[in-house]
Formats: structure tokens, sequence, C-alpha cells
């Protein structure tokens, strides 16, 4: 019996990794066996890709493209009184210049639903122009009824079907808001969260569940409510008449494996396009590992239009991190592209001093300084990678993969730091003002080759 290698290269990338643990398994077996022929493969066996992006209907949200084939958006939302003008202005524009895409702001009160059009004409005249997106829960009919400029200022309603009514109020409530969208030419986010989900639905599927022969466990029925909860109220608003392109629909739980199924079942039944985000992520590392974990496999698997991590900020601090977490994954994976990478090595006992951790820190600070200034005059400079190495070990390597590379001295070694552009070394750095010099260095390669002088010269 001989192993079927053509069998591990037909797994596609995005596709079952217990398929192909299986496969690999039974590989090891038989090279232990001294049954695997050994002979090269193609390079292309398990190709360094995602999954091909899931096609889904394009929404227009104020002119931001979600779904078809725009590129995975990014957006956040404030945590301030959206009564409070002066600090909602300030924080979607913090957001905005963060690079946020679109921001929601919270719509629960008649006084927020009054002030919303004064920030969006505020944020108008500083020159942030952001899609704003207002959050209704409860009376979100009655405030959009009361408020016409409001209805007006927003670009995108977020409806949750499990509190927008009960019954046939329910129904009346839901209808007002999709009429309103019709009316005003506004997109809807349909937003089901288990937290909140529509209980009389959740209580007729575990009823039909208890009848059944081979009854479902209660998790696998709420991802069902889930679905259900999304898919409904999104047919609904369509045969209120509200079109398919101006439907985003999402299904919110704070678990990671509970989020990776409820979305492989929506994004299996619809082609809506699809807003991920694993609510109540919490604070610090947690949050920030826990929705890069659940939104990097939905990514992968070629699954989601636009992406938010709700990060819980400590008190007072940077709501803007949650953007630059978005910003972080999609380019990580390779999906898009914020700002240059720099690539620094851990440190280990080869590094006892801490020029390496000083020079990547500047290195860093130097570029988001920059990156205003060079948007608009170099484009395609945030795809430019710059590695900064500590030792002899990987140094040089690394740093000839990256387009820009420095590899400082380790302990022990010489004090003497080679550079390399491109895969090749230009230059040797000493002294102290060596990290001077590498700046210069990353500022002239930037210019010749995404700066207006360097388009001259490839053309």
């Amino acid at each position: 019996m001989r192993c079927n290698m053509n069998a591990v290269r037909a797994v596609p990338a995005g596709k079952s990794l217990s398929r192909l643990l299986t496969l690999l398994h039974g590989l090891a077996t038989c090279e232990a066996m001294n049954e695997v022929d050994c002979t090269p493969v193609a390079t292309d066996a398990l190709p360094a890709a995602a999954a091909p992006r899931r096609r889904t209907v394009a929404v227009n949200v104020g002119g931001v493209a979600i779904g078809g084939d725009a590129p995975i958006v990014v957006q956040s939302m404030t945590n301030t009184d959206t009564a409070d003008i002066d600090a909602t202005v300030a924080q979607v524009a913090a957001l905005a210049r963060a690079g946020s895409q679109i921001v929601r702001v919270t719509v629960d009160r008649a006084e927020a639903a009054a002030a919303v059009p004064h920030i969006r004409d505020r944020l108008a005249k500083q020159g942030v122009e952001v899609p704003l997106v207002g959050d209704f829960h409860y009376i979100g009919h009655t405030l959009l009824a009361d408020h016409p400029e409001c209805a007006e200022a927003l670009a995108k309603y977020r409806i949750n079907p499990g509190n927008v009514g009960f019954g046939q109020k329910r129904d009346r409530h839901f209808a007002a808001i999709v009429e309103t969208a019709i009316r005003h030419g506004k997109a809807i986010r349909i937003g089901a969260n288990w937290g909140s989900l529509d209980q009389a639905l959740l209580t007729r599927l575990m009823d039909e569940n208890a009848k059944a022969d081979a009854p479902l466990s209660a998790a696998a029925v709420t991802r069902e409510a889930m679905v259900q909860s999304a898919l409904n109220s999104a047919h609904e608003a369509e045969r209120i008449g509200l079109g398919r392109d101006r439907i985003v629909l999402s299904a919110k739980v704070s678990q990671v494996q509970e989020l990776i199924a409820v979305y492989r079942m929506l994004a299996a039944r619809t082609d809506h396009a699809l807003h991920l985000g694993l609510t109540e992520a919490g604070m610090g590392s947690k949050g920030v590992v826990a929705s890069s974990a659940a939104l990097g496999i939905l990514l992968q698997d070629g699954i989601g239009d636009t992406i938010r991590v709700s990060l819980t900020p400590e008190p007072g601090g940077d709501r803007t991190q949650e953007v630059r977490v978005c910003q972080e994954l999609l380019q990580t994976m390779g999906f898009r592209a914020f700002a240059p990478v720099v690539a620094a090595c851990p440190g280990c006992g080869r590094t006892t001093s801490t020029v390496f951790q000083e020079l990547a820190r500047s290195v860093q600070d130097h570029i988001a300084a920059r990156m205003p200034v060079w948007k608009e005059s170099c484009p395609g400079v945030e795809a430019m990678q710059v590695a900064v190495m500590g030792c002899i070990v990987n140094g040089p390597g690394e740093s000839r993969h990256a387009d820009i590379g420095i590899s400082l001295p380790g302990t022990g070694e010489a004090p003497a730091a080679p550079v390399f552009v491109d895969g090749k070394k230009l230059t040797t750095l000493r002294g102290p003002a060596l990290a001077e010099a590498f700046l210069q260095i990353v500022e002239d390669y930037v210019a010749r080759r995404f700066g207006a002088a360097g388009a001259d010269d490839a053309a």
C-alpha cells in the first residue's frame, strides 16, 4: 500500500484542517513503514493563500462599498454619549483618522437623534467625510420618524431583530425602519446577537427540537436561531421593498468557536454582505487575541466583507486601538496594506543590549509620523517591509527578505550593522549615529521607489 500524495495536494487552502491532518498522519505512518515516495512535489501542493473570497452583493454605505469586489472594510463604534456633540465629533474624527472607514454611533433617545445631523455637519467642516451608522434598539422606528434629519444624516441603520418589538408590533416597527431606509435611500444592517436573540423564534425552534427523533444540542439550536433571525429579517426587508444591495447581515456571539460556526452557517445560506465581529471580546490582550482568532479563521475561509474588533478600552483608554487591531489583522493575513510593516526579532541571550529594540521603536515611530505625508505623495508605500534584527543568527537572512533591513550586532559580535535593500547589501553602519543614518536610508528608499521621482524613473 502506497501513500496518496495527490490526496494531500487536493486539499484546497482554507478548507478542512482535520482532513489535512488526517492525510498528513497517514503520510507519517507510511514513512515509518518505508512506504512513502519522497519524490519532490509541486510547490503549490499546499498554497499559502486564503480561500477565494465569498461572492456577495455589494452594498454602498455613504460612498464606502461593502462586499462584492470591494476590499474588506474596517469599521468602529463610538462610546461617547451621542447627545454630547463635541465629544462624539472628536471621537468619530479620531477613529476616522486612525483608519476607520465607517463609524457607528448610538441613537438611543431623542437627544441623540437630534444631535446626529449636527455631528455630521461638524465633521464635514473638519474635512472628515466618514459615513455614520445609527445603532438602534427598541425605539428606532420612533426616533427615525420623529427626527427625519437624523434619518437623512445617517448612511446606514443598524437594527437588532431581537429587540425591535414583539409580535405584531415587531413587524410594524421593523417595517417602519425599512420603509424609512427606502425613502431616504439608506442601507441597513440586520444584526442578530445572542445576548438579545428573538425569544419567540428561539422558543419555537427549541420546542421543535425537543420533539425530534434525534434532537440537537441547545447550542446548535441557538446557532440556528441566530441564522434564521438574520435571514428571516432580510427576506422581510426585501419583501417590503428594500433592495438586496442595501442589506448587510451579522450574527454576533462572544465565544470564538460559536462565532465561527454561526458565520459558516450563515455564509452557506446567503449571498448578503456580512459584517464580522466577536461581540463583548473583552479588554486588553484577551480581546485582541479572541477577536483575531475568530475573525482570522473566518477571513481565511473567504467569509467576511467588513470587520469590527469590539475591544473594551481601559478607563480613559484610546478608542482607536480597535481600528489598529483590525488593520493589523487584515495586513498580517495579506488582505490589505495600511502602513509599512516593521519586523523585529523578539530578542534572546544574544541580544542583551537594547539597541535593536530602541531602533525598532524609532523606525516604527518614524513611519507612523511620516505616513500622513507619504500617503499623499508616495502611493504604495503602505506595502513596504522593514526588518530590524538583533544578531547574526537570523539577522542577515531576514533583512534580505525585507525591502529594507538592518542586522545589528549581538552580544560579542563586531560592532557593525549591515544594511540590505531589495535583497542586496547596501552598506554597513557603525557608531552612535547609526539610527539616524538608517532612518535616512529609509527616507531615501521611500522617495526613490514610491515618490513622484521614483514613479518618473520607473516610467
